[in-house]
């Protein structure tokens, strides 16, 4: 009885190794593009729960004055400029406000937003201002959107565009 060789030939195992090279040739640039396009949307996410955590607040400021309910205010109220304990009360957490909207402060915006330094982001703090920036990024710089926080009566924050370029 004849013995049959069973495998593949080198032919065939230089056509699959080929195959594979190129598929990884379009594939890895694709991978690091998704890192830089995650650490983006991780960013733009921020912004948008600043910018939902801001209004949140300005509403409940809002129906509580109104309404003359003072159960999600703090003992100073939350429409006057801002102090110590001037804000709201959210998910069983105290908000520092300063004419309705949060301080751009640990915590005013950074509570209400719910956005933690452990978590990915760097957050720094100086006056009225608020930084965040996403953990990772090679040009920090590049790749962050800022909290203002205007200390003037029916003055409302501004949120930065997210600069995502060096994301």
């Amino acid at each position: 009885m004849k013995k049959l060789n069973q495998g593949f030939t080198l032919i065939e195992l230089v056509i699959v190794i080929a195959i594979i090279a190129i598929l990884a040739a379009f594939a890895l640039p694709r991978y690091v593009a998704l890192q830089s396009d995650a650490r983006a949307a991780k960013l733009q996410a921020a912004a948008g729960s600043v910018k939902s955590a801001a209004a949140l607040v300005k509403a409940i400021c809002t129906t509580q004055t109104a309404t003359g309910a003072t159960s999600s205010l703090l003992a100073g109220g939350c429409n006057v400029a801002a102090g110590g304990t001037v804000g709201v009360v959210m998910d069983g957490q105290d908000v520092l406000t300063g004419f309705a909207y949060p301080t751009a402060a640990a915590a005013g915006i950074q509570v209400a937003a719910q956005l933690l330094a452990n978590e990915g982001y760097t957050l720094t703090f100086a006056g009225n201002v608020m930084t965040v920036q996403v953990t990772g990024a090679p040009t920090p710089a590049n790749c962050q959107f800022t909290y203002t926080w205007v200390p003037v009566l029916n003055g409302a924050p501004i949120v930065s565009a997210p600069v995502i370029t060096g994301c």
